[in-house]
Protein backbone atom coordinates (compact mmCIF):
# COMPACT_ATOMS: atom_id res chain seq x y z
CA UNK A 1 0.00 0.00 0.00
CA UNK A 2 2.74 2.24 0.51
CA UNK A 3 4.53 1.86 -2.73
CA UNK A 4 1.64 2.49 -4.10
CA UNK A 5 1.21 5.60 -2.73
CA UNK A 6 4.52 6.66 -3.03
CA UNK A 7 4.24 5.77 -7.11
CA UNK A 8 1.58 8.37 -6.96
CA UNK A 9 3.14 10.66 -5.58
CA UNK A 10 6.07 10.25 -7.87
CA UNK A 11 4.36 9.99 -11.02
CA UNK A 12 2.23 13.41 -10.16
CA UNK A 13 5.83 15.44 -9.16
CA UNK A 14 7.27 13.64 -12.00
CA UNK A 15 7.24 15.68 -15.32
CA UNK A 16 5.36 14.31 -18.41
CA UNK A 17 8.45 14.24 -20.13
CA UNK A 18 9.64 11.84 -18.15
CA UNK A 19 6.92 9.40 -18.36
CA UNK A 20 7.05 6.08 -19.43
CA UNK A 21 4.88 6.06 -22.71
CA UNK A 22 3.16 3.08 -20.79
CA UNK A 23 2.39 5.41 -17.92
CA UNK A 24 0.99 8.50 -20.55
CA UNK A 25 -1.36 6.15 -22.28
CA UNK A 26 -2.73 5.04 -18.89
CA UNK A 27 -3.23 8.57 -18.14
CA UNK A 28 -4.74 9.59 -21.56
CA UNK A 29 -6.72 6.51 -21.53
CA UNK A 30 -9.10 8.10 -18.43
CA UNK A 31 -9.83 11.25 -20.74
CA UNK A 32 -13.28 11.39 -22.25
CA UNK A 33 -13.48 11.56 -26.03
CA UNK A 34 -9.98 10.75 -26.63
CA UNK A 35 -9.32 7.63 -29.53
CA UNK A 36 -6.63 5.68 -30.56
CA UNK A 37 -4.08 5.75 -27.78
CA UNK A 38 -2.76 2.55 -28.51
CA UNK A 39 -1.87 4.33 -31.75
CA UNK A 40 0.09 7.19 -30.55
CA UNK A 41 3.95 7.92 -29.70
CA UNK A 42 5.23 9.84 -26.85
CA UNK A 43 4.76 13.40 -28.43
CA UNK A 44 1.34 12.98 -29.29
CA UNK A 45 0.18 11.35 -25.85
CA UNK A 46 2.15 14.48 -24.14
CA UNK A 47 0.80 16.94 -26.46
CA UNK A 48 -2.96 15.56 -25.63
CA UNK A 49 -2.54 15.32 -22.08
CA UNK A 50 -0.82 18.86 -21.37
CA UNK A 51 -3.70 19.94 -23.81
CA UNK A 52 -6.44 18.07 -21.07
CA UNK A 53 -4.46 19.27 -17.79
CA UNK A 54 -3.94 22.69 -19.71
CA UNK A 55 -0.14 22.78 -19.24
CA UNK A 56 1.24 25.35 -21.73
CA UNK A 57 4.39 24.10 -23.93
CA UNK A 58 7.46 26.01 -22.90
CA UNK A 59 10.43 25.50 -23.82
CA UNK A 60 9.62 22.30 -25.99
CA UNK A 61 11.79 21.68 -29.05
CA UNK A 62 8.89 21.37 -31.32
CA UNK A 63 9.40 19.47 -34.64
CA UNK A 64 7.77 21.28 -37.68
CA UNK A 65 6.12 18.26 -38.73
CA UNK A 66 5.54 15.30 -37.72
CA UNK A 67 6.78 11.72 -39.46
CA UNK A 68 2.94 10.75 -40.38
CA UNK A 69 2.81 14.27 -42.45
CA UNK A 70 6.08 13.51 -44.41
CA UNK A 71 5.25 10.21 -44.73
CA UNK A 72 1.48 11.69 -46.29
CA UNK A 73 3.91 14.34 -48.31
CA UNK A 74 6.16 11.45 -49.56
CA UNK A 75 3.54 9.40 -50.88
CA UNK A 76 1.73 12.57 -52.44
CA UNK A 77 4.36 13.08 -54.48
CA UNK A 78 5.46 9.42 -55.30
CA UNK A 79 1.80 9.69 -56.66
CA UNK A 80 2.47 13.03 -58.97
CA UNK A 81 5.78 11.68 -60.17
CA UNK A 82 4.12 8.16 -61.75
CA UNK A 83 1.34 10.48 -62.98
CA UNK A 84 4.14 12.50 -64.59
CA UNK A 85 6.21 9.79 -65.77
CA UNK A 86 2.99 8.38 -67.18
CA UNK A 87 2.38 11.45 -69.04
CA UNK A 88 5.88 11.86 -70.05
CA UNK A 89 7.18 14.51 -68.24
CA UNK A 90 10.23 15.89 -68.72
CA UNK A 91 13.15 14.35 -67.20
CA UNK A 92 14.37 17.51 -65.03
CA UNK A 93 10.75 18.07 -63.72
CA UNK A 94 11.19 14.33 -62.58
CA UNK A 95 14.96 14.29 -61.49
CA UNK A 96 13.26 17.00 -59.23
CA UNK A 97 10.19 15.47 -57.51
CA UNK A 98 12.66 12.51 -56.70
CA UNK A 99 14.97 15.09 -55.12
CA UNK A 100 12.12 16.21 -52.66
CA UNK A 101 10.80 13.38 -52.10
CA UNK A 102 14.55 12.00 -50.87
CA UNK A 103 15.01 15.14 -48.97
CA UNK A 104 11.47 14.58 -47.77
CA UNK A 105 12.70 10.26 -46.64
CA UNK A 106 15.73 11.48 -44.99
CA UNK A 107 13.68 14.09 -42.42
CA UNK A 108 11.65 11.09 -41.33
CA UNK A 109 14.63 9.54 -39.94
CA UNK A 110 16.04 12.62 -38.09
Amino acid sequence: MAEKKKEMKDKKTKALDKWTVKELREEALQIPGVQGVHGMNKEELIRILKEHKGIADTGAKKKSTSVRELKAKVGELKRIKEEERGQGAARKRLDALRRKISRLKKKTRQ
